[in-house]
């Protein structure tokens, strides 16, 4: 594949979760505004963070002085789930060196696990795929979030818009490229209860690795009866 046809795929593939981004950043920007946040502290927060949902987070926590170890370790458990997206894309990053792999993963968020993902389902994830959809994903946040600081609040409440579901919808269509049928189903059910379970009797962000541990046990225990069938039926075939 040529490297305009590489960096083409990759831009098409990233454009419907930039655009769902868009609105997102722009909520974050105004909510940080509102914060007491400057705009010049919040396209630092974006560039050095970049990470939607602790950025939201740290702000629902943010007070004057802003508790930074409380913050720190809020964004440390909300973002503990780049560890298991690092240790699934790994294996897929054969054509990367150590730096690139080092490097790529700093722009690892869920929409870039998800494409690339998918991306490695299809054929080979090339650095170059990766860095154009990183990249490009990564500004668009920039952009936005920044914007959302200047002009956001002259827009009023974004739940008018629609805007606050802008989050919930991206990643369902994130979740739908990747239903797999029942063992999919019992995943997304078990995180998402305990996950609103945790929330309500604990509070954030502890919901945020409850959920995710719950849902990969959910997972490996759904995933189990299938591989059986599917193996007695190799099985069956075979003789």
């Amino acid at each position: 594949m040529s490297v305009r046809s590489e960096i083409c795929s990759a831009l098409i593939d990233i454009a419907p979760p930039a655009l769902a981004a868009v609105p997102i950043g722009f909520l974050f920007g105004a909510i940080a505004v509102s914060k007491g946040l400057s705009p010049t502290e919040v396209a630092l927060m974006s560039t050095s963070v970049f990470a939607g949902s602790a950025q939201f987070s740290a702000l629902q926590q943010w007070t004057q002085p802003a508790p930074i170890l409380t913050l720190a370790f809020g964004t440390l458990l909300i973002n503990c789930r780049h560890i298991l997206m690092g240790a699934s894309l790994t294996p897929k990053t054969k054509l990367f060196s150590p730096a690139q792999r080092f490097l790529g993963f700093f722009f690892l968020a869920d929409e870039i696990w998800a494409m690339s993902e998918r991306r490695a389902s299809q054929t080979v994830l090339t650095p170059l795929y990766y860095f154009s959809m990183a990249i490009f994903f990564y500004l668009n946040w920039l952009v936005w979030s920044t914007a959302g600081s200047l002009v956001g609040q002259l827009l009023g409440d974004p739940a008018r818009y629609g805007a606050d579901f802008a989050f919930t919808a991206l990643f369902i269509g994130l979740i739908a490229g990747f239903w797999e049928g029942r063992t999919t189903a019992a995943t997304i059910l078990t995180s998402a209860t305990v996950a609103a379970l945790v929330y309500a009797k604990v509070g954030a962000p502890w919901h945020v690795p409850a959920g995710a541990l719950a849902g990969i046990a959910a997972a490996y225990l759904a995933a189990k009866p299938e591989a059986s069938r599917r193996d007695g039926e190799e099985a069956l075939h075979v003789a």
